[in-house]
């Protein structure tokens, strides 16, 4: 098993940055892909980015290629996901998860992932 702890939230404006760091704790972190997700009020879970367990292989969301970056330190047991030119609409807490048997072709569905952290809040102000 793998326990998750989000943390790097807060408040910016709109064009600002932040960076959430995914903290893992227990055995094989680096036998697990792992995935970045988001809800907005009132919305329902949605996939922002996922690194398989060669960090070479990312995958992203349309909404947010080109702004944000998924990147993982197998040592370190970290994931984490730098997010640039944040706007409004990626308000939302967000949740990393993580799998052990994800195959490629699921890697946006919430259901896929097993393990997920307890989220952190990211609010962009206009």
């Amino acid at each position: 098993q793998v326990q998750l702890a989000e943390s790097g939230g807060g408040s910016v404006q709109t064009g600002g940055s932040l960076s959430l760091t995914c903290t893992a704790s227990g055995r094989s972190f680096s036998s697990y892909s792992m995935a970045w997700f988001r809800r907005a009020p009132g919305k329902e879970r949605e996939f922002v980015a996922a690194i398989r367990r060669s960090s070479s292989n990312t995958i992203y969301a349309d909404s947010v290629k080109g702004r944000f970056a998924v990147s993982r330190d197998n040592t370190e047991k970290t994931l984490r996901l730098q997010m640039n030119g944040l706007q409004p609409e990626d308000t939302s807490i967000y949740y990393c998860a993580a799998s052990d048997s994800v195959i490629l072709s699921r890697v946006r569905a919430p259901d896929a992932y097993h393990y997920w952290g307890q989220g952190t809040q990211v609010t962009v102000s206009s």
